[in-house]
């Protein structure tokens, strides 16, 4: 099958990319590289150079004429949010617009989507399932909301399918540990090169960390399976920030403790969502514990 991959040198894109061409499909990759990187394109794979806003977008589907197209590109920064919406609407919403009028114009099959766990704020019920009530606190959780209604549309008036996948905190190998990255890539590298870790607040605040294989799993399911659904990708669990740490410092260095700082304004404090959806209708659920994500994550940060 031919596919096509925004953000497939991005973290979570390239690891899909990679399972993908494992699987024998065709590959295109669409990534301006803003943050992906140039060695995590896998070879087989063809790849475009161009931001998902471009013009140049069209003639790409027209080329390569995908079956399916998986959306990973996006601006996910929740404070640039906040700092620049305009940016962040332009990516997020209108150049995803752009990839749907490419999508119709060339018949594309169906379209799989990550959302995000930003889209439900402050949880007035934990776990937090597909039901829960929305209420975004910033411009990155409106516009990743905002795209999963123009799916809805696009699939009733063009016939385009679609699956939302409201990923939860996904970490593992090639996330970016500087500016957002996530904690855990955050707290492997640091404590591998003897920096300094901060932790904001009193690390008591809980989330949900899914693996990203687990999560590009549930990517393969999507493309022939879970028709023009909204399924929650996480593990019905939580953690502290505290024992993060913890967690990872028996396995690089125990000595290590963290310096604690002011608590960040707007920060949710306990986080964590249910799978059952997605396991009902498509049998999928986490293979991977938190130990051996974080184990297979330290081994890619000692290049190992």
């Amino acid at each position: 099958m031919k596919v096509l991959v925004t953000g497939g040198a991005g973290f979570i894109g390239s690891h899909l990319v990679d399972r993908l061409i494992e699987l024998e499909h065709q590959v295109v990759i669409v990534d301006d590289l803003s943050h992906g990187k140039r060695e995590y394109i896998n070879p087989k794979a063809r790849f475009y150079n161009v931001d998902i806003r471009s013009k140049d977008l069209e003639k790409i589907f027209s080329e390569e004429k995908p079956e399916v197209v998986f959306h990973e590109a996006a601006q996910i920064s929740v404070p640039k949010s906040l700092d620049n919406p305009i940016m962040d609407a332009e990516i997020n919403i209108i150049g995803t617009i752009n990839l749907l009028e490419c999508s119709k114009k060339h018949n594309v099959r169906k379209i799989i989507y990550p959302a995000s766990a930003a889209i439900f704020g402050e949880p007035e019920y934990l776990p937090i399932d597909e039901k829960h009530p929305l209420n975004m606190i910033s411009g990155y959780g409106i516009t990743k909301h905002t795209v999963e209604h123009y799916l809805q549309v696009y699939s009733v008036l063009y016939g385009i399918e679609y699956t939302v996948l409201r990923y939860a905190n996904v970490y593992g190998p090639r996330q970016d540990s500087t500016g957002e990255g996530g904690v855990v890539s955050i707290f492997c590298e640091r404590m591998l090169e003897g920096q300094k870790i901060y932790i904001f607040g009193d690390g008591e605040q809980t989330r949900d960390f899914v693996y990203v294989k687990d999560v590009v799993d549930a990517n393969i399911l999507a493309m022939n399976n879970l028709k023009n659904d909204i399924f929650n990708v996480c593990t019905n669990s939580k953690i502290s920030v505290n024992n993060l740490f913890d967690l990872i410092s028996s396995i690089i260095d125990d000595s290590l403790k963290p310096i604690y700082g002011e608590e960040r304004h707007g920060d949710i404090r306990h986080s964590y969502m249910t799978f059952e959806k997605i396991r009902n209708k498509g049998n999928w659920e986490p293979k991977y514990s938190l130990e051996e994500g974080i184990k297979e994550t330290i081994n890619f940060y000692k290049g190992l």
